[in-house]
């Protein structure tokens, strides 16, 4: 019969030889995996990005084509902008001539 070696003896000497090389190899996994969670929270921010910057042309080019057709509002002769019901007043002066709010996004302009 063989000699019956406990399980705990052959832990102990496995256990510096499993140390020196795993260690490196976990190590490097877990260097590479940082690296690729850096790399994917980049590109995920450059995507949003691209994204503001597209929401935000449409939202001039819609603007400019309301501007264009005439439905943000007329200005009269003496720089008062003309009451069409939709919401300014005739008695404005022309430094208090109010300008429509157009909101493009809901998160431009927050810091992240």
């Amino acid at each position: 019969m063989p000699p019956l070696v406990p399980p705990f003896l052959v832990g102990l000497v496995v256990a510096p030889l499993a140390k020196r090389l795993l260690k490196p190899l976990v190590r490097g996994v877990v260097k590479t995996s940082v690296g690729i969670v850096l790399e994917v929270k980049k590109a995920a921010h450059e995507a949003g990005e691209n994204i503001h910057d597209l929401a935000a042309e449409v939202a001039a080019d819609v603007v400019a084509a309301q501007i264009a057709a005439g439905d943000v509002g007329a200005r009269s002769g003496d720089g008062r902008q003309a009451a069409a019901g939709k919401g300014y007043s005739a008695d404005r002066t022309e430094g208090e001539a109010r300008t429509p709010k157009v909101r493009t996004t809901a998160g431009v302009g927050k810091a992240h």
